[in-house]
Parts: C-alpha cells; structure tokens; sequence
C-alpha cells in the first residue's frame, strides 16, 4: 500500500488523509522513504528537462508504412465473410436466454435488497425525530464549547492589516455587510482565520504581503503553524508578487529538514521560480538537506545547465560540501 501511495503522492493524486498516513509510516521505514526521495528525485529531474516532439517526417514515414502493410493483407473472400457473419449471429442467440435469466435474478436480488434498505431508513429516521428535541441543544452547546471564538460570518474581504509594533497585537479590519475590525494576538485563531483569508487575496498585492509576513514570522518564532504552513506553501507555490513569495519562503524555512512537502516546495521554487534572489534563497535553504538523494539531484541537474551563472555557483558551493551522488 505504501508503494502504491508514494507514486500517488508524487504526482499529487493522494488524498489528505491518505498523505497524513504515508508521512507517518514514511518516518519510521527507511526503505519507502528511500524510494519515495529516489522517485521524487526522477519526477523533478525529468519536469527540468524540456519533453521534445518527434519528427513531422518520421511521423509521416511511420504512417505510411502502415497504410502499406493494412494493404497487403489480403481481404476475406465473400463465403468467408458470410460464415463470420453466421456465427456472430449464433452467438448472439445463445447468450439471449442466459442474459434473460440473469437480468431476471440481479432484478428480483436488488427489489428485495432495495425493500430491506428502505425500511431500515425509516425506522432510523423516526429514532432520530424522536431524540432530536432533547439531544440537539446540548450539542450546540458542547460543539460551541470545543469550538471557542470563531470570526464572524460572511466575510466579505480584508480592508487592511495594522500589526502593532513591538508587541503580539494585530488589528485586521474586515468587511462584511458594513465595514468590521477585530483586535487579538496572532495566536488568536480569529486573527488567523482572517489572516490566511486575507492570504489569498488577489485583488490586492499589499494585504497578501502583509498577511503572509506575519504567518511566515509565526512560523519563525516556533508558534504552532500546522495550518499556516499549508497557506505558506499555496503562495510560494502560485503567488504572482515576488515579495509574497519570499516571505513565504522564509517561513517555511524551520520545517525544511522534518517536513517532505516542504522540502518539494523549495525545490520546486529553485527549478521553476522566475526570480533569481528566491532561488539563491532557495538554494541556502537547502544546505541542511543536502544529503537527501532528490535535493542532490536537483542542486547537480542546477549547477550543470541553469542559465544564470550565480545560480549554478552557488549550487556547486553547496554540492562541494557532499560526497558524490551514488
């Protein structure tokens, strides 16, 4: 299962959950993780290397070496084209009794099925109605109570962000139907509710900024950010601002040795990012981790073709401090 999985993770088609399972088997197997940072090396050294399209004359001379070889097979004579025809036909009859009589029995299965289902909805649907007076309103009191403080509903957007300097304090101005604002500490989950709200704001550059840097700085300062890393990772990954996308950068940078989607992330960063100071600091980053197969991979697959010239230095200073890839 785990083998299936990692090929599925690496290609992003593994569920949430699934994924949550595989990091923890993945931390206490050396062979899976082995593989998975050896199939992750080979996916990210092959998307760094352009796909070539064949050639329009060789797709032609194939094509035509088809046509001639359909042409030389000889065609059926017409008594064999009639007795083909014949059996098909005999076929057909025989299978129409069988198909008659299965029809007839996954029918009667799925009417009596169908019935017991039916029945067995209804007698739950009345224990519900009958308990549904008295169990509901301590539940939304127990459910309110695990909850804590939520930010208000119907969020229309984020109208600014004001941090207080040199303290805890943020105030985040919302609207909804007329304009809000709230006042707490970041590790107040409503101000990071709002704040990894206002993180995926696209109409306005500043407040993704604003948001992001201090998500990135909670992430720093050691805060719980189990959360605010999947954000951090979101805008590194398609924000359009360069400034967004380096902040959050260095906020992800506390969970680069413990946390494989991290280390992804980065490399990503350092093979498709279009601005050179992030993949230099991508590159830094990566210098804890360089022993890892697939960052290895990709810091020699950098060093030897990229384009910018400070980039591949700076990748080979960091492959000089590592033995050679096995």
């Amino acid at each position: 299962m785990a083998h299936e999985r990692i090929v599925m993770a690496a290609y992003g088609e593994l569920a949430d959950d699934a994924a949550h399972e595989l990091d923890r088997h993945l931390a206490t197997c050396q062979g899976c993780a082995q593989e998975k940072d050896q199939l992750q090396a080979l996916k990210l050294l092959s998307e760094a290397y352009p796909v070539c399209d064949p050639d329009p004359n060789l797709v032609a001379r194939s094509r035509m070496r088809l046509e001639e070889a359909l042409d030389a097979i000889p065609p059926k004579r017409w008594f064999e084209r009639l007795l083909q025809r014949l059996r098909n036909n005999a076929a057909s009859l025989q299978a129409a009794p069988i198909a008659a009589c299965l029809l007839l029995i996954i029918g009667g299965g799925a009417g009596s099925l169908a019935g017991f289902h039916i029945a067995q909805v209804r007698a739950v649907r009345i224990a519900e109605n009958a308990t549904q007076a008295t169990v509901q309103p301590a539940a939304e009191g127990q459910l309110a109570a695990l909850q804590g403080p939520q930010v208000p509903g119907e969020v229309a957007n984020i109208a600014s962000i004001v941090h207080e300097p040199n303290s805890e304090f943020v105030e985040v101005h919302y609207n909804q139907i007329v304009p809000q604002k709230i006042r707490g500490t970041l590790d107040d989950q409503r101000i990071r509710q709002l704040l990894m709200l206002a993180s995926a704001n696209a109409a306005n550059p500043g407040i993704r900024d604003d948001s992001i840097g201090l998500l990135a700085a909670e992430c720093r300062a050691g805060h719980q950010c189990t959360n605010i890393r999947d954000a951090l990772l979101v805008a590194l990954r398609y924000d359009r601002s360069a400034a967004v996308r380096q902040k959050a950068l260095e906020g992800l940078q506390p969970y680069i040795a413990e946390d494989f989607g991290v280390r992804d992330a980065v490399l990503e960063a350092l093979l498709n990012d279009p601005e050179p100071r992030i993949r230099t600091a991508a590159i830094n980053m990566l210098e804890p981790v360089d022993a890892d197969t697939s960052v290895r991979q990709v810091l020699r697959s950098v060093a030897n073709t990229d384009q910018n010239p400070h980039i591949r230095l700076a990748s080979r200073q960091v492959l000089s401090h590592v033995g050679e890839i096995q």
